[in-house]
């Protein structure tokens, strides 16, 4: 269990305004960008692309629709029947990100993330969700050479979206803290770095002023923070920064439930659980939750309380190799125990 001083990749391109679409062409110029593949989903396609063509004349620009469910066998396949390209840019949510993300990083060509909306920190970490074997999977990847956030696009998301990245980025909080667990259990070393950086992050976002979550002072802080996060699993080279036992949960959920919700929104969720359960800044994860909305959305959506019962038993078997909270027996029972007794769990589940 080493922790050798590193060489890290960061973006070389980091934009985050309003109207940075339009700076598109310039960018990609002034970083000798000259011949470019950009994917899209069949929405982004729709909604962005004259604003993506107008910005990059000069360019020479090919355009790939991607549709979703794609696995990781039809992505090679795609990724070595393209030409060879100066850049991949993709532009849209989490799958498409995740999509161009895993392509450049077959072909190792310089990727561009331009997300659509901030539901997740996928479109700046150093992994990818893909299906392997018709099962989701987070597989290796490269931190983008670039990130561009266009916030008038961003605003534009639903509501809903903007809480799911809230509540992914707030699991920052519970994630740590497993992984400090973890090192007193002997799995692993924690790397103080990226450890700190993880935790600068959500500190500098939980001090934002929550009164309008589609400001975009809010929307800055939650990109910028998001990145942060990203920028952090390429330094301790795994997930351990934001992904804990809340994360473990939200993918046994993915498995067991009829109906599974947004990552975000179902890591939120157990992002609530956890800091109680680790008796750890629980007060502070409850005032986001509540402040930005989170829970008045989750009380409308039925959710299952046996589903989450499950899913806390499962969470273990997801990383064997872990050692989180909840791999932890007793642990687990206090989670599904305040499931009865929290008054807001209480509201959020259906029995």
């Amino acid at each position: 269990m080493n922790n050798p001083v590193t060489s890290v990749p960061i973006p070389a391109i980091l934009e985050i305004n309003n109207g940075a679409i339009h700076k598109l062409g310039n960018i990609l110029q002034k970083h000798h960008f000259f011949n470019v593949v950009i994917l899209y989903d069949d929405f982004t396609f729709e909604a962005f692309k004259d604003d993506i063509e107008n910005s990059t004349k000069g360019i020479e620009v090919e355009t790939v629709i991607l549709h979703s469910n794609l696995d990781i066998q039809d992505l090679i396949k795609k990724a070595f029947a393209m030409p060879r390209y100066d850049v991949v840019i993709s532009i849209g949510g989490g799958s498409i990100i995740d999509y161009g993300k895993y392509i450049a990083y077959s072909r190792r060509s310089p990727f561009i993330s331009i997300p659509t909306s901030a539901s997740n920190d996928g479109f700046a970490s150093s992994n990818c969700s893909i299906h392997v074997n018709g099962k989701k999977t987070t597989v290796p990847a490269k931190v983008p050479y670039g990130i561009i956030a266009d916030l008038n696009m961003i605003q534009h998301a639903p509501k809903h979206f903007l809480l799911a990245g809230v509540g992914d980025l707030m699991s920052n909080i519970t994630a740590l803290y497993d992984w400090e667990f973890e090192e007193r259990q002997g799995v692993c070393l924690v790397n103080a770095f990226a450890s700190m950086l993880s935790k600068k992050a959500v500190n500098s976002f939980v001090r934002t002023p929550m009164n309008d979550i589609n400001s975009t002072i809010f929307l800055k802080e939650l990109i910028s923070s998001a990145t942060m996060g990203g920028i952090a699993t390429a330094i301790s080279g795994n997930s351990s920064p934001i992904s804990g036992s809340e994360h473990l949960i939200s993918h046994a959920l993915d498995k067991i439930s009829i109906k599974p919700e947004m990552h975000g929104i179902q890591v939120g969720i157990a992002t609530y659980i956890m800091a109680h359960v680790q008796e750890h800044r629980a007060e502070r994860v409850n005032k986001v939750l509540q402040r930005t909305g989170f829970f008045d959305y989750v009380k409308g959506l039925q959710l299952v309380k046996e589903e989450y019962i499950n899913a806390i038993k499962l969470a273990p078997s997801i990383k064997p190799n872990r050692y989180t909270f909840i791999h932890d027996e007793i642990n687990r029972n206090k989670a599904i125990q305040l499931l009865d007794e929290d008054p807001i769990l209480q509201e959020i589940f259906n029995t």
